[in-house]
């Protein structure tokens, strides 16, 4: 496990959707006892503009030109957490959070992106038909899309796809049926499917294996709470049946956050309004706590 103590920063944004929700993921979270278990300090909370419900004329992205503002302000953010030497833990939030905290990492060196997620997030914004970044976030930190969100301070691709790895996504149906435009052949595909055949302690050691190549200065955790079980996870926005369960995610994240090498984590997509009992956002601040464990 890291060990620098934790910071968490609350970035409840949801630029990359059209509805609301996410945004009370820090507070779920929090409120279920998370910062303390783990023994970490609550660094920021950060404002996020106003949403404009209708997609950007030249790009058709929903809040482009809000995002392409906001994304320095947490990379700021977490800049701040790295200069006072402690691990941030971002909590979303939708993934267009991505940007932000990838942004951070490519003002330093060259890092890599264990991505998490039960969506590839590969989306060009034609083929979107809701026009939400958060289909498209690994495309865009990867250098694809329009340059206002791919090259951010002119510094995309902020991560080069040969550095990133996709894991567990199970959404082939969906890309199939909107013409999601395929992830780039340098960049390592790890789906459902494929963990499933290796057994997700192979896969998640293949995957870090990956990220700790010499060239690379460490990896970031990107967390989308619908990479889990649609049946222990239905508190999220876009429902997709089978999924990760408790106990692989779990796995996955220790076996990340082991060698040392792991730079930081952000959480996304757990929506508190879907979850009624509160019993999906206990379980994901449980496996949290457990693969974070205390760094103090």
């Amino acid at each position: 496990m890291p060990t620098l103590p934790y910071a968490i920063l609350q970035a409840p944004s949801t630029l990359g959707l059209a509805t609301d929700g996410v945004e009370r993921l820090p507070e779920q979270l929090l409120d279920f006892g998370f910062a303390e278990r783990i023994q970490a300090r609550r660094a920021e909370r950060l404002a996020v503009p106003a949403k404009d419900p209708v997609p950007d004329s030249a790009t058709g992205i929903l809040n482009a030109g809000a995002i392409a503002a906001w994304s320095p302000k947490l990379a700021d953010a977490v800049e701040a957490v790295l200069d006072a030497d402690e691990f941030p833990i971002v909590l979303g939030g939708d993934c267009t959070i991505l940007l932000g905290s990838m942004l951070a990492f490519r003002r330093r060196g060259r890092y890599g992106l264990l991505f998490i997620d039960g969506n590839a997030d590969f989306f060009q914004p034609e083929a979107e038909p809701n026009g939400e970044g958060a289909s498209m976030d690994l495309a865009f930190v990867t250098g694809y899309g329009p340059s206002l969100l791919s090259d951010i301070e002119g510094r995309g691709p902020l991560v080069r796809p040969e550095d990133a790895v996709a894991f567990a996504y199970r959404d082939h149906k969906d890309q199939e049926e909107y013409g999601s435009q395929p992830l780039p052949e340098e960049l390592k595909a790890l789906d459902l499917p494929a963990v499933r055949m290796m057994g997700i302690k192979a896969a998640a050691r293949e995957a870090v294996d990956h990220l700790t190549r010499e060239e690379l200065d460490g990896f970031f955790i990107h967390l989308d709470a619908d990479c889990l079980d649609d049946a222990i996870m239905p508190a999220v926005d876009f429902r997709v049946p089978g999924g990760l369960s408790w106990d692989e995610l779990e796995t996955a994240l220790r076996i990340a956050l082991a060698n040392g090498k792991a730079v930081g984590i952000e959480v996304t997509i757990y929506n508190p309004r879907l979850d009624e009992d509160g019993s999906a956002g206990r379980g994901l601040a449980d496996v949290l706590a457990a693969a974070l464990g205390t760094a103090a």
